[in-house]
């Protein structure tokens, strides 16, 4: 086990499960959701329904055995346009596509970026007062919310990203105050730019350095052979990569440059409706253990699982957990 999370009195077994953070949003929630923008509904019933959706969300995890909880992400967005309506310096921007037909507000930093109180910390408190379970902190990183914002008030990107890693920090350190031991920091823009992986590097510093706690970031979307070794500079105790949208094909450059840290390997593919057998996901940890020691193996989706159905969710769930008990009894 890494040794951090023995210091963090966090033991757990082979193969620790958890989710990438967002989960589908019942359509009750969705509709609320839109009677709350169309003053229908006032805030304190929709966070109401937001809080109902995340029990409903946890007592699913605690019950399937996921080891390290998530709490789904019901009050969110966007992950950059939550963190920039709550941070004074931004300006809401038109609409943008994120991905397929999924569209965001483009923030604007048109101001200097302060962290004026916690963005999370309530949820998360709320979030691991209903389970016994580890629940992970989530924050979008300085990196990801910088490249995906129109920059018109720092000299450059990388003022930006530092100033809003300094947000960052402060954030984490509320967290871990509360008593959160495993932070997540979430950075899919990172291989976009490959001449500025430094700068992700130097902005995750400046959030992780003298922190106590487990630092996952996740990273996802990109081609990942472009800054890859240099990628393990990121200084976080393990990196979540989407493994299996692209057929594990990352395992070859382990060849060339052993991955050195612990990993979060996505073992379904969340942009499919497919159901991989339970079988599949087996092979496809086997598979990680030739070229990554087992005990730094965590598994979980490739990403957050929010553009499946909530039946699609939780059969993915299920299987990954399905596979996990069964190599746990299998492998020595």
């Amino acid at each position: 086990m890494n040794s951090k999370l023995a210091k963090l009195n966090l033991y757990l077994p082979l193969f620790p499960v958890t989710s990438v953070g967002s989960f589908p949003k019942p359509d009750w929630l969705i509709s609320a959701r839109v009677d709350f923008k169309n003053d229908k509904i006032d805030r304190a019933k929709l966070v109401e329904l937001e809080k109902k959706a995340t029990d409903e969300w946890i007592e699913y995890q605690d019950k399937a055995g996921i080891d390290i909880i998530v709490d789904g992400e019901m009050y969110r967005g966007d992950m950059v346009a939550y963190f920039a309506e709550l941070l004074p310096g931004f300006a809401k921007g038109g609409l943008v596509r994120s991905y397929g037909n999924r569209f965001y507000n483009k923030p604007i930093i048109n101001d200097e970026i302060k962290w004026l109180g916690p963005m999370t910390l309530g949820w998360w408190r709320y979030a691991q007062s209903k389970t016994k379970r580890p629940v992970k902190g989530m924050l979008t990183g300085p990196y990801t919310i910088m490249d995906w914002s129109f920059n018109e008030y720092y000299p450059d990107r990388r003022a930006a990203a530092m100033a809003l890693a300094e947000c960052i920090r402060r954030e984490v350190e509320a967290l871990i105050d509360a008593g959160c031991k495993v932070i997540q920091i979430d950075e899919p823009a990172v291989s976009v730019r490959p001449d500025e992986i430094d700068i992700a590097i130097e902005t995750m510093n400046v959030i992780t350095e003298g922190q106590n706690a487990y630092f996952i970031t996740h990273i996802c979307y990109g081609a990942f052979e472009k800054i890859y070794p240099k990628m393990l500079e990121i200084p976080v105790d393990n990196i979540d990569l989407e493994m299996s949208n692209s057929d594990l094909d990352m395992l070859e450059l382990f060849k060339k440059h052993p991955f050195t840290k612990d990993i979060s390997f996505g073992v379904v593919d969340v942009h499919s409706h497919l159901l991989e057998p339970v079988e599949v996901i087996e092979n496809r940890i086997i598979k990680a253990t030739e070229y990554i020691p087992k005990e730094q193996i965590w598994v979980d989706p490739d990403c957050g699982l929010k553009t499946r159905t909530i039946e699609e969710s939780k059969a993915k769930l299920d299987n990954i957990m399905s596979a996990v008990k069964n190599l746990r009894q299998k492998l020595p």
